[in-house]
């Protein structure tokens, strides 16, 4: 399967919302599969983002008027536009990232969820709903939402359709405009769907991608934006934190993890060993809820180890636009030094290389092999810190009781995985993990993919969720209305305000004996 045309990144660099009469620096984009040039995509500076803010103001505005079912069939035509283009999406995250084709499916998929499960529920949660008020009869209280105006969404370089588009679909059927700044080695897969979000029929400045550096055009939609929404390092999102908090604005992140695995007795072995190699090594490690770290069982842990290193050794790299590889590239030179010393620092203190351990520039000029390593220790880098690449620690335990307290020993708290012998077994070993997501005879994607539920991580894997009701409704703001009928609470005329008081005191103790107090 070829890659897209030259004309197609130019097209896409029409969607970019930056001031065409300037004179702006441009970013070559590259393909990662060989380091060839894609196209220049124009660098936005502060101006852009404010311009683009003054539009989105005036786009909200008349966006947060139309009904939400109006919304809803704006997102719901872009789901089917997404499944009618998703080859062509597909490429373009494949060219942008490196990533395997079914990986990139898993964006498209993602995309998919996210625009029906929202659609969906957006009329009910976002309808008003009804609260018993404080004094009965006397009050009618309802609450609503508002929406929060305009919201910045800085997303990745990992999943970046699905982390910038995918964050941005309830942000707009809650009636907000978006600002999206697109990790500045991945902008075409923002801007491809800002195109199909436009055919969809969404009004044009309501969301607006500006492609440039965090420390320019970053900084200044979190300068300007009412919520912010992130997904990245926790470093970078305990910092943007702060500046949100300094604003008193609304924050929502998907940080880092290092996500643990548990492997006890009597768990499917080959069917653990199999999907293991996904867990780890999908997008080639490059994925805040991948496994990085592998508690078996000792008592199956030579035989589990023996079924997951031939997985990983039979798992193909490759860099073709199509389903034949299982494993892609690594995006770039910084990530690739990252596992480099990884296993370099390892090895070097001890730990045995099972399978991998080579970067294989025969294939392209960014991969690496899925690496599996033993003997890992607190010492090493790769012990305790985020590797994000195709790098995973294999660690025999004496029992589950072990295996659970060495996955909860982390700062992390994003996903888990866990294979045992009876579901039963693994939903007590899940209610005990200090993680957001666990997903049980599974590595990460039915957690992913439960829109329905919340997503995010505990510890420094994040703030806030996405997915689920809240996923939604962080993005409103709500607000109470209440009806006084009848009588205020003044002292009605001639009662004393003594004997007045006593009375409102005995029927607020009196609430306690209605249904819902």
């Amino acid at each position: 399967m070829p890659l897209p045309e030259a004309a197609v990144f130019e097209r896409l660099r029409e969607f970019a919302a930056v001031d065409a009469a300037e004179d702006h620096a441009t970013r070559t984009i590259t393909e990662v599969f060989t380091g060839n040039p894609l196209g220049e995509v124009p660098v936005g500076t502060t101006a852009d983002v404010e311009a683009a803010f003054g539009r989105a103001r005036a786009a909200q505005r008349l966006w947060a008027a139309r009904p939400v079912e109006e919304r809803a069939a704006v997102l719901e035509r872009y789901r089917q536009l997404v499944v009618d283009h998703r080859e062509h999406l597909m490429d373009v995250i494949q060219a942008e990232t490196g990533k395997a084709r079914w990986a990139a499916q898993e964006e498209i998929m993602g995309l998919m969820f996210a625009a029906r499960y929202f659609s969906r529920v957006a009329p009910q949660l976002l309808a008003p709903h009804r609260v018993p008020g404080a004094f009965p009869v006397l009050n009618r209280a309802a609450v609503r939402t508002q929406p929060k105006g305009v919201v910045g969404v800085i997303a990745p370089w990992n999943y970046p359709m699905l982390l910038s588009i995918g964050d941005s679909i309830p942000a707009l059927l809650a009636g907000n405009a978006v600002i999206v700044k697109p990790d500045s080695q991945t902008p075409y897969s923002s801007l491809a769907n800002a195109e199909l979000l436009r055919r969809a029929g969404l009004p044009q400045d309501l969301l607006q991608v500006v492609p440039g550096p965090g420390t320019v055009v970053g900084t200044a939609i979190v300068d300007s934006c009412d919520y912010l929404m992130f997904t990245g390092s926790s470093e970078t999102g305990s910092a943007l934190a702060q500046q949100c908090g300094k604003r008193l604005i609304g924050f929502s992140a998907e940080l880092g993890g290092k996500n643990p695995m548990i492997v006890t007795r009597g768990a499917n072995l080959n069917k653990a060993a199999k999907a293991a190699v996904r867990a780890c090594f999908s997008n080639a490690g490059q994925l805040c809820i991948s496994i990085e770290r592998l508690y078996v069982e000792r008592s199956v842990a030579e035989e589990f180890t023996d079924k997951f290193v031939a997985a990983v050794q039979a798992a193909k790299l490759g860099a073709a636009y199509d389903h034949s590889a299982d494993i892609g590239s690594l995006i770039s030179e910084a990530q690739l030094e990252t596992v480099t010393k990884h296993v370099a620092d390892a090895t070097s203190k001890g730990a045995r290389v099972l399978a991998g351990g080579n970067a294989r520039p025969d294939i392209g000029p960014l991969f690496f092999e899925p690496t599996v390593l033993a003997d890992v220790t607190d010492t090493m880098a790769c012990g305790r810190n985020e590797t994000f690449g195709p790098l995973v620690s294999i660690y025999p335990v004496a029992d589950a009781e072990e295996a659970v307290r060495l996955a909860n020993d982390t700062e992390y708290g994003l996903n888990a995985s866990v294979w045992a012998a009876s579901t039963a077994e693994g939903e007590r070993i899940a209610e005990r993990l200090h993680a957001g997501t666990v997903c049980i005879d599974e590595g990460y994607a039915p957690a992913w993919g439960t829109t329905g539920a919340p997503m995010g991580g505990m510890g420094i894997s994040g703030v806030g969720r996405r997915h689920g009701p809240d996923g939604l409704l962080k993005f409103t703001e709500p607000q109470t209305v209440v009806v006084t009928r009848l009588m205020n609470l003044d002292a009605p005329w001639g009662v004393p305000q003594d004997k007045w008081q006593r009375l409102l005191m005995g029927i607020a103790r009196s609430l306690r004996f209605l249904p819902g107090r």
